[in-house]
C-alpha cells in the first residue's frame, strides 16, 4: 500500500488530510510542489487536479482530489483497519450528523474565519499590511459563528457529542487563528474553549504541530 499526498505542509487543507491519516494509523509520503506555479502547469492539471489546487491523493494508482472527498474515501475504505478511531459511524442517522457539521463547518465556519485569517498571514509571510476593515468584518461574521457553536456544544465534548471527521475539518485553520493571535475569540466560550481542547490535544494533531514546526506560524 502506498499513499501519496501532494500538497503544502502549511496549507490547512493538506494539513486536514494528514490528520485524517494520523488517526486512521496509516503512513504516507507527502510530495511538495516546488512552487505554486507548479501546480498551475498543464501536467498538474491533467494528472493531479484540473483546477491547479492542492491536495491530490494517489493510492496505489488511485487518483483522487478535494480535501472532503479524500478523507470521505480514506476513511470508506481504511477506518477500522489500523486503529479504532470512528471518524464516520456506520449507524446511518449518526452519520447523517457528522455530515450535517461537515456541512456547518465549511458554509458557516470555514468561510469567516477565513476572511479574518488571510490578510493577517499575508503580513505575517510576506510583510503585507492587512486591510483592517476585512479583517474586521471576517471577525464579526465568525463571532456570530461562535456564538451559535457555543449553544450547539452545551453538554457536548464534540459536535455529534462523539469526536468524528466533522470536529477534525475544525482544527487546521483553527490553530492557524490561534498562532495569529486570536485565540481568545474561542477561550472567552467555555463550551467552545472546551471541544477545542478536546479535538487539539488529540496525539495525532500534537504529531502533526510538531512533524511539521506548525509553531513557527504564530505571531511575534
Amino acid at each position: 500500500m502506498t499513499i501519496t499526498v501532494f500538497g503544502f505542509s502549511t496549507s490547512h487543507y493538506s494539513l486536514m488530510i494528514y490528520y485524517v491519516l494520523k488517526e486512521l494509523g496509516l503512513s504516507y509520503e507527502v510530495v511538495q510542489p516546488s512552487n505554486h506555479e507548479e501546480i498551475k502547469a498543464p501536467k498538474y492539471l491533467a494528472t493531479k487536479h484540473p483546477f491547479g489546487k492542492i491536495p491530490s491523493l494517489d493510492d496505489d494508482e488511485f487518483h483522487i482530489y478535494e480535501t472532503r472527498a479524500i478523507a470521505r474515501y480514506l476513511i470508506n475504505k481504511y477506518q477500522g483497519t489500523k486503529t479504532s478511531t470512528v471518524l464516520i459511524p456506520s449507524d446511518v442517522q449518526k452519520a447523517a450528523l457528522v455530515e450535517q457539521f461537515i456541512s456547518v463547518e465549511t458554509s458557516y465556519y470555514f468561510e469567516p474565519l477565513f476572511k479574518m485569517l488571510k490578510p493577517i498571514a499575508m503580513k505575517i509571510h510576506k510583510g503585507i499590511e492587512p486591510d483592517l476593515k476585512i479583517v474586521n468584518e471576517g471577525r464579526e461574521e465568525f463571532e456570530k459563528t461562535l456564538d451559535v457553536y457555543e449553544k450547539l456544544l452545551e453538554g457536548k465534548d464534540y459536535l455529534t457529542g462523539e469526536f468524528s471527521l466533522a470536529d477534525l475539518l475544525h482544527v487546521p485553520l483553527t490553530s492557524y487563528g490561534f498562532s495569529a493571535g486570536e485565540g481568545d475569540l474561542w477561550n472567552k466560550r467555555p463550551n467552545v474553549s472546551r471541544w477545542w481542547k478536546n479535538i487539539s490535544e488529540r496525539e495525532s494533531w500534537k504529531n502533526i504541530f510538531t512533524e511539521y514546526n506548525l509553531a513557527q506560524y504564530a505571531t511575534k
